[in-house]
């Protein structure tokens, strides 16, 4: 994307709209350097309050509750650029929606890995859960794993081969022991981060793919979105609470409402319309966001509650997610100032790698019986000190396996 001269008269062509931002990728980037130390973190007692997520009960968000709405907004803004690039790639659109399902089933399919893994009856298996889990992660990055070269290109062909078919043994295998003790295979009903944004994407696409070329049609679909969703937390509409979510993906509307609301922000800052110049974007990106805190703020009777899914949530965390794209939006695009981002930009890039690679540690340390840090280092600073140091542990690795070109992508 090339900026012009004068920095309130940039404008982006379509080309440069529907090109890969560093904007995007640096925010997607650190957001997954705060989720990994925040996992991490929830692991060391004797920390401030504002270190935790809020329980339930209480009315109140911290920055730990942030972390997942950033990710749901992070989808919404790639969604009208993935879906252009694709269309201009292949403008099939029954293809394009077998894309849409492969990409919600494989976030779904690892979702429910993580969330069964512990779960997993050893007896019944015949194998040890957190072995089963290595091995249903393995086979699944193999056949997510992304090889641009031709010198390799049948063997990578093979081993993704391999990977679907590991996957598939490993859920034919799993079993586990339910609380009234009857035999059970995987548990559907909750389908952990990565699940819950396969879900969430599906639900945005269906409602945004059928009406992108209608330029205010993100913003009505975030209103009603934001409109379900209150009625849902004011207990006027109840229905949700028994409907699963392959049958309604849409939950009780908050998550789909964030995403949605990233789709706007997309639409505002990227889309083609006659506000191409930045004054326009940034004071509409302004507008936006406030526009979302005043709703929270007005909206707050109803509750304050990433567990309860609250419209207060969602708007404070959509609000916050606006001002930090437009502030990232100008110094990354159009200042072109991304050098100080380089240890997240590994991150951004290659997410769902990044995102596995705890878990991979995790299950190794249980596999092997290591349990050093759950009675060392547990407690209060210097256990925040030992989870920023697993973080950028985690983030070298993933920067050694990006530079290698070793990817996973959905």
């Amino acid at each position: 994307m090339t900026p012009a001269t004068q920095t309130s008269s940039v404008t982006l062509t379509e080309k440069s709209a529907t090109s890969r931002l560093a904007s995007i990728d640096i925010f997607r980037g650190l957001t997954m350097v705060v989720m990994i130390f925040v996992n991490d973190l929830a692991s060391v007692r004797g920390l401030p309050w504002w270190n935790y997520h809020m329980k339930a009960n209480v009315d109140a968000m911290t920055y730990v509750d942030m972390v997942y709405p950033f990710f749901l907004f992070i989808v919404g803004l790639s969604i009208p650029l993935a879906i252009r690039q694709r269309l201009k790639k292949n403008p099939s659109l029954p293809s394009l929606c077998f894309h849409v399902l492969f990409r919600a089933a494989s976030l779904i399919v690892l979702g429910l890995i993580l969330a069964n893994a512990e779960s997993g009856d050893r007896a019944l298996m015949h194998i040890n859960p957190n072995a089963w889990a290595i091995l249903a992660l393995t086979g699944a990055a193999l056949f997510l794993s992304v090889y641009n070269g031709e010198r390799h290109a049948t063997l990578h062909r093979w081993l993704r081969i391999v990977g679907f078919v590991l996957t598939i043994a490993m859920f034919a295998i799993f079993r586990r022991t339910t609380h009234d003790g009857h035999v059970a295979w995987i548990d559907g009903s909750y389908p952990e981060i990565l699940g819950l944004i396969g879900y969430t994407y599906l639900a945005v696409a269906i409602l945004y793919i059928p009406t992108r070329r209608w330029l205010w049609f993100p913003l009505a679909w975030f209103i009603t979105l934001l409109t379900f969703n209150s009625l849902c937390t004011a207990k006027w509409i109840t229905f949700t609470h028994h409907l699963p979510l392959y049958f309604w993906p849409f939950s009780n509307g908050a998550m789909p409402c964030i995403t949605m609301a990233g789709v706007v922000t997309s639409v505002i800052f990227l889309g083609n319309h006659r506000w191409q110049t930045l004054r326009p974007k940034t004071l509409l990106g302004f507008a936006f966001a406030f526009s979302t805190l005043l709703a929270g703020w007005l909206l707050t009777p109803l509750g304050i509650s990433k567990i309860r899914a609250t419209s207060t949530w969602c708007l404070y965390s959509i609000g916050a997610a606006v001002l930090i794209f437009t502030a990232l939006y100008w110094i990354c695009d159009v200042k072109k100032q991304t050098a100080w981002a380089f240890f997240a930009r590994p991150a951004g890039s290659n997410t769902l790698l990044t995102y596995l690679l705890p878990d991979f540690y995790y299950f190794i340390l249980a596999l092997a019986g290591i349990t050093y840090f759950e009675t060392h280092l547990n407690y209060g600073w210097p256990g925040a000190i030992r989870s920023a140091l697993f973080t950028a542990f985690i983030l070298a690795i993933a920067a050694v396996f990006t530079r290698l070109k070793v990817r996973l992508q959905l």
